[in-house]
């Protein structure tokens, strides 16, 4: 049997050398910023300069929003697969936070219609950026260790909610924005120079809620460097990402206080786009495997009243 496809969206932030390497195929979410719209991806633009120049735009004070994609998109990159006589896989930014996925479920169900003999699977990676990527590399390496597109994809529903994420914010009016916090909240937050920590939960359309504080930055990073130690599974081996919205520095600190504990297989990336658009410039976030986030051990703490409730894409 051929081997099957992958394709992810853009969210998935996964850096241009290792999605070429490993066949994975990229469909594309788009953001409209001072009313004109652009792709979050191309394939012949490196992904920092598409980055930088969105939240250079943020930091100037546009107003960037995103769309979801739509189940043509999806059809229309996955059917020459199909047509080759492979199978495929899609990955999506999680169903807690933009319909994406709904709209995957539909092109894999149109196209196995069109396409009786192959498979489509649309997985929700329950994460967001390099959340979502490092389950897409996981499964390019179970596909190059030959197994099949139905194997992975029970593989996945088994372990999706193994991947953690924690993320924390520089400017809180970000937040403020996209309705994940109230203007009170933000106010006092920015005053007291209180930063939130996040991560993505547990829930079956898994969102992203506050799990903690931290007064200050630095505090912040160092609390998301902990909670990765006592989480991580492997962490010395397993591939970790970081991920920042144009703040290298505050990323390569995070990084650094996990290398000093033997942590050295690392992946720094620019924040995927789509969600870029709530959090704002500023934005350090870690992926990594771990516990099971549906664990009683999974941490479910709260910011103070005035916590967001969650916000679809």
């Amino acid at each position: 049997m051929s081997k099957f496809a992958i394709f992810v969206d853009s969210g998935a932030n996964i850096p241009n050398d290792i999605r070429i390497a490993r066949d994975i195929r990229v469909i594309s979410f788009t953001y409209t910023i001072d009313g004109e719209e652009h792709p979050c991806f191309t394939e012949d633009m490196p992904y920092e300069e598409t980055a930088k120049k969105f939240y250079d735009a943020m930091r100037a004070g546009a107003e960037a929003k995103t769309s979801l994609l739509t189940a043509d998109a999806f059809e229309d990159a996955v059917r020459p697969v199909l047509q080759e006589g492979r199978d495929a896989l899609i990955f999506t930014i999680s169903s807690g936070i933009s319909g994406t996925y709904a709209q995957a479920q539909e092109a894999a169900k149109h196209l196995m219609e069109q396409f009786p003999g192959r498979k489509v699977f649309a997985l929700d990676s329950a994460n967001a950026s390099l959340g979502e990527g490092l389950i897409a590399i996981k499964v390019a390496d179970l596909r190059d260790l030959g197994e099949s597109a139905e194997a992975c994809a029970e593989w996945v529903r088994e372990n999706t909610y193994k991947m953690n994420s924690y993320f924390t914010v520089d400017d809180l009016k970000y937040l403020r924005r996209s309705g994940r916090i109230s203007r009170t909240v933000a106010i006092a937050g920015t005053l007291l120079n209180i930063k939130p920590l996040l991560r993505a939960d547990e829930s079956d359309n898994a969102k992203i809620v506050a799990c903690g504080k931290a007064r200050g930055r630095k505090k912040a990073l160092e609390a998301i460097a902990e909670t990765f130690f006592r989480r991580a599974v492997r962490p010395q081996e397993s591939l970790v990402a970081i991920t920042h919205g144009d703040c290298l520095q505050d990323a390569e600190f995070l990084a650094d206080l996990l290398r000093a504990r033997g942590v050295h297989n690392l992946i720094i990336e620019y924040h995927d786009i789509c969600t870029g658009s709530h959090v704002g410039p500023g934005m350090v976030g870690l992926f990594f495997w771990g516990q099971d986030r549906r664990s009683p051990a999974a941490e479910t703490s709260a910011l103070p009243a005035g916590a967001p409730a969650p916000h679809k894409a």
